[in-house]
């Protein structure tokens, strides 16, 4: 069987996650909630399904930059996989610190510094539009004459180790801290003391921020999340909010200079009240109600549900036709979408319920075609839509409590 075998990184990366959790408990420390871990989890489900679209794109561009662009030809040997990983750290470290200074980057990797948690679910805070910009910065590896098949394979070793660094678990670890990036370094970076800001870019290793002057020791507690933290668990909001932000300051000047200088500066230099202006226009809550047992506990099944389906989706893309991949990819982006919107009392989750009804029985009607199985997903269509309203108030009496 063709089997995509990159699928069974989600549940070794949620077992460790998982693990991670009781360690913490065993250590007397609380650094899970769960409104946090759903939001950094939905966004890992989100970038981890743009993978399917995204991934051979970018090994076609580097391919098409080696072919073309190359200044040189490294030849393939243990010692060209040893400057390749030297290359790819470096472009990682200018790739992440312009990421933190430039706003039009900052918009797509802000999304990962969101959480005011620090623990294994942070590293899934990959936005597609993150990894594109990436893409761009690892472009420099084809052009300096590596072959993209070994840059693939550099960029998933390289790309796995950072998620061991997202933990409050380990502590600092002797005279690895020297040169590599530890948990200790990067809960620095996750940080928003005013003393640890714009600090320790290093991916692998550390010793880029200590050349160029951007290294800091942890040496007091670090607050995480933003400067100015962003209180919303909307998969939507957390993704575009920052991109609304720069847009709203660059309408606000003249001349294509002074956009250009916004677009292109540091994060200080927008107004932080033009989000306030925003999340009263886009980001209404519905305070009337709380949160009962009933939604945490449909929440996390929903989760699970949707990390099942990310994982089989992925391991049997080879067997999958096109539309019914579209199909599935959809229903898990819808299904993020939802339980985001649960947490913050959208009033509109119900109708993205039975949105995913009506993808879940066409991708249903695909796959099994059988008159039986298609007509009692009609009939199920048809009674949530002739009983709407009953069906939403009895839904919405479930998931949240009055007062």
């Amino acid at each position: 069987m063709q089997l995509n075998l990159i699928a069974f990184a989600v549940p070794l990366f949620v077992s460790l996650m998982l693990i991670e959790f009781i360690v913490s408990k065993k250590q007397g420390k609380q650094l899970f909630r769960f409104p946090e871990v759903i939001a950094n989890v939905n966004v890992g489900i989100g970038e981890r399904l743009s993978d399917l679209f995204t991934t051979g794109l970018f090994y076609l561009f580097f391919q098409w930059v080696y072919e073309h662009y190359r200044i040189f030809t490294v030849p393939s040997g243990a010692l060209s996989y040893v400057l390749l990983f030297i290359a790819a750290d470096f472009v990682w470290y200018w790739y992440h610190r312009l990421g933190h200074e430039i706003n039009i980057f900052w918009a797509a990797h802000g999304v990962h510094h969101q959480s005011e948690d620090f623990n294994y679910t942070v590293s899934a805070r990959i936005t597609v539009f993150q990894a594109g910009f990436r893409c761009i910065f690892w472009s420099f590896l084809p052009l300096l004459g590596f072959h993209p098949a070994a840059i693939t394979l550099m960029l998933l070793i390289h790309g796995a180790y950072p998620f061991f660094t997202h933990t409050q678990v380990i502590g600092k670890l002797g005279w690895l801290e020297y040169f590599l990036v530890t948990p200790s370094h990067h809960r620095v970076h996750h940080s928003s003391n005013p003393e640890y800001l714009d600090t320790n870019y290093g991916d692998v290793l550390i010793i880029w921020d200590k050349l160029f002057g951007t290294f800091a020791k942890e040496t007091v507690k670090p607050i995480y999340g933003l400067t100015k933290q962003l209180g919303s668990y909307s998969f939507l909001w957390q993704h575009f909010h920052l991109f609304l932000e720069t847009g709203v300051a660059v309408s606000r000047v003249s001349g294509i200079g002074n956009k250009l200088r916004i677009m292109f500066g540091k994060p200080d230099v927008i107004d932080p009240d033009i989000r306030d202006m925003l999340e009263k226009r886009l980001l209404k809550r519905n305070t009337g109600t709380t949160p009962s047992a009933n939604l945490y506990w449909y929440i996390s099944s929903q989760t699970i549900f949707t990390v099942a389906i990310l994982f089989f989706v992925i391991l049997f893309e080879h067997y999958e036709d096109t539309g019914g991949i579209w199909i599935a990819a959809v229903f898990i982006l819808v299904s993020v979408i939802s339980t985001g919107a649960m947490l913050e009392q959208k009033k509109w989750v119900f109708d993205l319920e039975l949105c995913r009804l009506i993808l879940a029985a066409i991708y249903i009607h695909a796959a099994l075609p059988y008159p039986f199985l298609s007509m009692s997903m009609v009939v199920a269509i048809v009674l949530v839509v002739v009983f709407y309203k009953s069906l939403r108030t009895f839904y919405f009496n479930r998931l949240y409590v009055a007062g």
